[in-house]
């Protein structure tokens, strides 16, 4: 039994990766089924990428479309090296620091008052993904962006003070109070009412 799942598993892998690699081709030869068929496999995943840097369905529907068509004008550039999911998730997040930045200007903030003790871990242990993300679309800009990039895509504070173009400083102070503003959010609205008034 173990074996034949395998084999069903190994077979799904295969035609899964075959069948991305044709869609793949196909948009690097500019046809309009192949370029189709990418969006409808993946749009919805990077929808939910960009919806997290944004305040509303709308803007998140102009950063995807947008982030598509860079997609399909530098497809070719992908080289079949890493993920191709994370080289799209990429392209959408630089979509929409480009959106932001036009928008927002950075300013760096007081270094002081980093709360290294804060794990953003125990913040999203503490919800459902769809909370979490309600909660990150009330931070303030600047926080919401530190906040995304580090906690939830992974790059480091030096990769996000380039993006950016902030001090690496500011990103940690960025992080640190987008952290502590989400704590108190979860401590406002997740703790039991016997708890909150022995607080």
């Amino acid at each position: 039994m173990y074996f034949v799942l395998l084999g069903y598993f190994l077979f799904q892998i295969y035609t899964y990766l075959s069948s991305q690699k044709d869609i793949i081709k196909g948009c690097v030869e500019g046809k309009t089924e192949a370029q189709g068929g990418l969006f409808k496999e993946y749009s919805k995943m990077l929808f939910g990428v960009c919806i997290r840097y944004t305040k509303d369905r709308s803007a998140a529907e102009d950063i995807l479309h947008e982030g598509f068509i860079k997609i399909f004008k530098n497809i070719a550039s992908y080289k079949g090296k890493g993920s191709f999911e994370g080289w799209m998730r990429r392209i959408m997040v630089n979509t929409a620091l480009e959106r932001y930045r036009k928008k927002f200007q950075m300013y760096p903030i007081s270094e002081m008052d980093l709360d290294s003790k804060m794990n953003t871990n125990v913040i999203v242990s503490e919800l459902s993904a769809q909370e979490l993300l309600l909660l990150i679309k009330e931070l303030p800009p600047a926080y919401k962006m530190v906040f995304n990039l580090y906690a939830i895509d992974g790059y480091s504070h030096k990769e996000i003070g380039e993006m950016l173009n902030i001090s690496v400083g500011t990103s940690k102070s960025n992080l640190s109070r987008a952290r502590k503003i989400l704590q108190t959010k979860v401590n406002q609205h997740f703790i039991m009412p016997e708890e909150r008034k022995r607080c």
